[in-house]
């Protein structure tokens, strides 16, 4: 397996402003192009924040405005995008809304991911997903295993995902100040655990109610860190080489090891 280019797109959203986060997210999407990256990490609800006061208005389907203009742009560039944003979804006369995770792959929607674990206030606003899959892309040998913020704190997400063959474990979040060193943490410890490459994207700047500290992070199967941003809007760019996974697996045999028959 070829070693793959991921880049973290590490935004300031603006509350509600779906064209402006749009706009800047492209901005900084093209950079990172530029820089020879084919996976693209964007922070939860990248395109308005959690802009609970105009939900109705800002949230979309699969097939809104946000994702037809990330399809354009992911068909454009040949590349890979990871994402969230406020879903609505109507059945009958019930509209429902979720926290919905989006890979596009050349263009084209290859798999969701509603969150499973709202947290706290998002539960007034957000049904729960009820379904935690790995995301398989068609024109690339790599699966991806998609969590979302809270989900960080829940070692058994990610382990679903890697048990059922992720390559790459992706973190979208809008994790607020001060909890850096529980976000740093536990990033690492997710890609130690499960032996698998973490790229973990967190947002900057301030929301309604609170700020966010950015130090968005890849990190090796290993757990090495090997690209951390600061507290700016900032794009950062890694080599991820998927073969030292099944060296380190290979090195230290968590997976052969493990008592699935006790836990």
């Amino acid at each position: 397996m070829n070693p793959i280019k991921v880049a973290c797109i590490q935004m300031d959203i603006s509350h509600c402003d779906k064209e402006a986060n749009l706009l800047q997210a492209f901005r900084m999407a093209e950079t990172a192009v530029s820089e020879g990256a084919d996976i693209l990490v964007f922070p939860e609800v990248f395109s308005t924040g959690f802009c609970y006061d105009h939900i109705e208005s800002c949230a979309e389907s699969e097939n809104g405005k946000a994702i037809q203009e990330m399809c354009a742009f992911s068909r454009d560039h040949e590349c890979v995008l990871i994402f969230s944003i406020i879903e609505k979804q109507v059945v009958e006369n019930d509209i429902n809304y979720y926290n919905l995770g989006v890979c596009i792959e050349d263009g084209e929607v290859v798999g969701t991911y509603r969150k499973t674990h709202p947290f706290k206030k998002e539960k007034q606003y957000f049904s729960s997903g009820d379904e935690i899959e790995p995301i398989r892309l068609k024109n690339r040998q790599l699966t991806i295993g998609m969590q979302i913020c809270y989900e960080l704190r829940f070692p058994e997400v990610a382990r679903k995902l890697a048990l059922e063959g992720s390559d790459l474990l992706v973190t979208i979040a809008e994790f607020p100040t001060p909890r850096g060193h529980i976000w740093k943490s536990l990033a690492i410890a997710r890609a130690i655990e499960n032996q698998i490459p973490h790229v973990a994207c967190n947002r900057v700047g301030k929301g309604p109610d609170q700020s966010f500290f950015g130090g968005s992070i890849i990190v090796d199967a290993l757990g090495e860190v090997k690209e951390e941003a600061d507290d700016s809007g900032s794009v950062i760019v890694q080599n991820i080489d998927l073969e030292r996974t099944m060296e380190i697996r290979s090195m230290i045999p968590v997976f052969e090891d493990r008592r699935s028959d006790l836990y």
